[in-house]
Parts: C-alpha cells; structure tokens; sequence
C-alpha cells in the first residue's frame, strides 16, 4: 500500500481523494503543518509516500505520472509531490525545511469561498518541498514528467479553480494516456502497422490485471511455438511460422505499451524485455534451420551467420552509446562546450547531414527502415519465411543486417573521427567491461601497462590492434590447414587483445574494440564448426555463440542499469573472449575424427549457460537496479 497525505483540510466537492485512492493510495488528510510531519513519520519505512495539495486540479494520470512511476526516487508536477522509501530521509528534511515558510491559502470551504492565511496550514507544502528537495545536494533529481495536455495546477482562488477546472474538461485524458503508451520514436512497421491496434490491447490487458511481465512471457512462448512449427518443415508449419511470429511481435511491442500505460516499470521486467527479444529471435533461427534440415538443405552455417551478425550489430549499437560520454567542457568538432551526456557535442558534417535528413519527411521512414529495426526484420523474417524457403529467408536477412551494419558504423565512425571531447572515465570504464577480457588478455594487458607507464601511444592503437589479432584469428579459423596454426592465432590473439586494452579505451575509435572481439570469436567458432567433419558441430556451435552472447547481452543491461558488468570473478571463469578462442581451437585441434568436436562444443556451451545463466537469475531477481526501458525508440 502506498500512501499520500493532503496537506490541508480538501475541497468541497474535489475529486481529488476519490483520485489517489484508484491510484492504489491509502489517503490521509492533515490539518497542519505538524500534522504533516506527524503522518509523514507515521508511514511504514518501506512505503512510497506522496504529499498533495489538496487544491490540486487536473488529471488522473497527471497524478500517475508523477506518483507511481516506479523508476524515479522523486518525481513532481505541480501541487503533487512522491518519493521512493529510499528518498524518504530526504523528504523528511525537505518538508522540516518547507514547514516554517509554509504559510499559504488555506482550501476555502468550497470552489468559490474566501481565502485566509496562517502558518499552520501549509497548503504550498507540497510544493515548497520539491523546492527544498532541489536545494539539498543530498537528495535526489526530482523527475518532472511531461503532461502535454494534460492539466495539474494549484488555483489561488475560485475562478481560478473554474478555469482549471474547465481545462480539465477540455481534454480527453484516456485519449491522451493511450497516445502516451507508444514509443515517441519507433519504426515505421510497427507505427502504422502495429501500434494503432497495440495500444487498445494494452490498456485491455491493464483493466484485466494483467502485468507487462506476463504479457512478455505470452510474447516469448508465442515464438517458441513459431519457432516450432518452422522446425516442421512443411509448407503449413512454416506458413502458421510467419503468422505467429506475427502475433509474438505485437505482443511484444504490448508489453511496453502496458508499461508505459499503466506506469507498471520493474527491474525484472526490464531484464525480461531485453534478453526475451533475443531468445525468440534466435530461437526462431534454430527452428528455421531443423525446418530447413527435415527438407534435406543444411543451413545451420546461415543460421548462426544470421545470429552472430545480428549480434555483433547490437555491440556496435551498445558500445557506441556507451562511448559517447564526454568530460563537460571538453571541445567538439565544432569548438562548442559537451555536456557530460551522451549524444552532446555531435556538430560535425555527419551530426548535421544526419540531423537535416531527419526532418525531411519521407527521409526520416527511409532512414529507420533500413537499418531494419526489430519490426521491419521480424515482418521481413515472416513474410518470406511463410512464402519462401529457409535458406531464402536466411539470405535476404544476412544481406539485410549486412547493408544496415555497414551503414550505421560507417556514420558513427565518421562523427568519431570529427569528434575531439574527451571521454569520461565511465565511458572508458564501460568499454573496457563491454571487452570482456579474460585472464590471459589481463596478464598481457598488465605487463604492457608497466612496460609503458608514462609514454604516449596513438589514438588509434586500441582499435587497430584489435582489428589485427581479430582478423588474424578468423583468417586461420577459415582457411589454415589442420595442424596447430588455429591455437597459435588465438594466443597471437590473446597478446593482441591484451596489449589493446593495456590503457584506458579513450580514443576516438575505441568503441570498435568490443564489436570487433565478439566478431572474432564468434565468427571463429563459425568458421571451425562449418569446416568440421563432425556430425552435429553446427548446431552445437550455435548453441555455444548463444550461451555466449546472452553474456554479453547481461553484461550491457547490467552497464545501462547503472550496476556495472557482472562480477569479475565469473568474467574469468568463463575464460574471457579470448580464453574461449583458445580453448574452442584447441578442441578442434585435438579432436578432428569422430563426433569429439562436437561433443566438445557442446560441452563448453552447456557449462556456459549454466555458468551464466545461473548467475544472471539471481542478479535480476535479487537486484535493486534501476529498471531500464527504451523509450527513445526501437531497437534494432
């Protein structure tokens, strides 16, 4: 239960009580300001708490916004004040603080009665509060949400009170609250081909009591049966594939919007929405490929390209935003001051063509379409999974992904290269947990660290060095005869990777270090399960690249809720991407004859997820972390 406290003796005839308490708040009404203080202690520790004035007028939902959205410690409009329990102690000081100059006219008796002051009733309260809250370095922000059109003010007087009022009766509130339930940014499928129904199944889904938790859950074992009629490999089964990938994406775009409209946000949540997304995705490439493979074609190798692919397109995404932090009053390009916060400092040519072309109509879909978002790509997935074949569909995705990787990391390394702030130890922080280094590249990276101490290196040494080990990886995966060139180029590798992140990642390129280690050591497990003769190495390895890449995949919404990697202790456990590469070279090495690689691949991906999964479980489900949602706009 959580509480809020009027401030003052309501308004005849107000709404407002009536309003909190279908907000879920046990309500109660203070006389004065040591009434105030008095309730505010009377509240169990672990309660939200809310302070409203009780000549609040406007909206329901504007009191939502500000009073239950779960990922904000303090939040405010107008007249209505709420805290998390672990803001309280700062509440507390904000209204000890706001209590002597809480002097304010009282609630009259009714909408147009006389007002009066006294000390000892601190209508303002609320507000006062906020203002102190601001002021004390120890608290936290206080969110301010945007109402739009919606109203939340704090009338002085009678006509004022009939003008808000009237306000209040211009607007369609739930119209509004439905409108707020979408993305403010999204591709152009699921805007006009999703979204417009989605959003009325979302607030069907809130009046039944349903939770964004379990209408993920719906979404993902949506795509498993997908996934499993494609594994039919018939014509139907691939036909009712399409369809109910279809229907696991609407549900998927449902989730948030039950989110966003009922303002139900979780940490949890949050964990599930992420690495859902990718479980059904890949889940669906592996039904694909068995669908594929009851027809007599092979095309695992397509599969796991499509999922390496699509993965190492989401490190270049994560390890860009990441990277993009800037010390405040660092120099751009274009000699103005950065911020601190990611995307700031960005006036070079590349920002500026970019920012025109988005607000050139037709430009800004065009734009979005082809860098194939999670919409475009599952109804691309659908369409030509019901009407074609699976190496058909794995082809078109592969060139697809292909297209839009290289124009995305084309335009951000031409904003890098025109960029000259300086970035912030978080950011150099954050890449170098997204590298994911193990022991054997933390032993290299140490020794190269003491070697060098004091001396500079080049801007672009990380970056190249990286490059250089990661190709020379993957060429000998691909094409060095059998004998034990693989393991040599994966120790080569392991030094290189070593001396790449043996200083902090702060160059203007670093943020390709962590895309070009996943690409090596996915591909690499690619290339040697593909060259094998060993039945069943294919699917063995692309269920080693996923254990893999759900690593990683935690790893970066472990970074954006602000909790930092997982614990270093089962980053080399794990070996570390470079301990990986060794140890899956080796495997090939040592067992070229029978079913030994497989076995081998298979094992290593079993003690992976376990030693992963296990983990992660326990984090999410025990974590405090702040929940994390997109709401600038889809992902890819």
């Amino acid at each position: 239960m959580s509480t809020a406290i009027l401030t003052g003796p309501p308004v005849a005839g107000s709404p407002l009580e009536g309003g909190l308490r279908s907000l879920g708040f046990d309500v109660r009404v203070a006389e004065d300001a040591t009434g105030v203080e008095a309730a505010l202690a009377a509240v169990p520790a672990g309660e939200l708490v809310a302070l409203v004035d009780p000549r609040f007028v406007g909206h329901t939902h504007s009191l939502r916004l500000a009073l239950t959205d779960p990922r904000f410690p303090a939040a405010a409009v107008p007249g209505a004040l709420a805290v998390q329990p672990g803001a309280r102690a700062a509440l507390a000081r904000a209204v000890s603080a706001a209590v002597p100059t809480a002097a304010a006219p009282s609630a009259p008796a009714a909408a147009g009665g006389t007002a009066h002051t006294t000390a000892r009733e601190p209508a303002g309260l609320p507000d006062r509060a906020v203002a102190a809250l601001e002021e004390d370095g120890r608290a936290p922000a206080v969110h301010r949400p945007e109402l739009g059109a919606l109203v939340a003010e704090v009338p002085a007087d009678g006509a004022e009170r009939a003008e808000a009022e009237r306000a209040v009766a211009a607007v369609d509130e739930e119209r509004v609250r439905l409108r707020s339930a979408v993305k403010s940014r999204d591709g152009f499928f699921t805007t006009f081909l999703v979204s417009p129904y989605s959003r009325y199944l979302a607030r069907w889904c809130a009046r039944r009591g349903l939770t964004p938790n379990q209408v993920t859950t719906a979404s993902l074992l949506t795509a498993l049966v997908a996934a499993a009629c494609a594994a039919t490999g018939t014509r139907g089964g691939f036909a009712a594939a399409g369809v109910l990938l279809i229907a696991s994406f609407v549900l998927d775009c449902t989730d948030g919007q039950l989110a966003r409209y009922a303002l139900k946000y979780s940490t949890l949540g949050a964990w599930l929405d992420a690495t859902f997304d990718r479980a059904k995705e890949y889940a669906y490439y592996a039904g694909l490929a068995l669908g594929a493979a009851r027809g007599g074609d092979d095309v695992w190798a397509l599969a796991l390209g499509a999922m390496v692919l699509q993965t190492c397109r989401h490190v270049v995404d994560f390890s860009f935003n990441e990277a993009d932090h800037y010390e405040k009053g660092s120099a751009g390009g274009d000699g103005k001051q950065h911020t601190g916060e990611p995307g700031t400092g960005n006036a070079n040519p590349a920002a500026a063509l970019s920012g025109r072309l988005d607000r050139v109509g037709w430009t800004v879909w065009a734009r979005r379409m082809i860098v194939l978002p999670i919409g475009e790509r599952w109804a691309l997935i659908a369409v030509l999974t019901a009407f074609t074949t699976p190496r058909t569909t794995f082809t078109v995705l592969l060139a697809g992904c292909a297209f839009a990787a290289c124009y995305t990391t084309a335009g951000r390394v031409l904003r890098s290269l025109t960029r000259k702030g300086v970035r912030t130890d978080r950011a150099a922080r954050a890449l170098a947990e997204l590298a994911d280094s193990g022991p054997l590249a933390e032993g290299v990276a140490r020794a190269a660290a003491s070697r060098t101490r004091g001396s500079r290196s080049s801007a672009f040494a990380a970056p190249a060095l990286a490059l250089l080990g990661s190709a020379a990886l993957v060429a000998a995966a691909l094409w060095a005869p059998a004998g034990p060139w693989p393991p040599a180029a994966a120790l080569g590798y392991a030094v290189l990777s070593g001396l790449a992140v043996a200083r902090p990642l702060t160059g203007a390129l670093d943020w390709l270090v962590p895309p070009l280690f996943r690409a090596a050591e996915y591909t690499t497990v690619l290339a040697l399960a593909a060259r094998s003769d060993a039945d069943g190495a294919l699917p063995a390895a692309f269920g080693l690249v996923a254990a893999v890449a759900y690593h990683h995949y935690d790893t970066v919404y472990r970074i954006r809720g602000g909790t930092g990697a997982p614990p270093h202790r089962l980053v080399r456990a794990i070996g570390g991407h470079e301990g990986r590469a060794v140890a899956v070279t080796a495997a090939a090495v040592l067992w070229t004859a029978g079913q030994g690689f497989t076995i081998a691949l298979t094992a290593l991906a079993g003690a992976l997820a376990l030693t992963v999964l296990t983990e992660s479980v326990r984090f999410w489900v025990s974590s405090h972390a702040p929940a994390v949602h997109d709401e600038t706009g889809e992902p890819a």
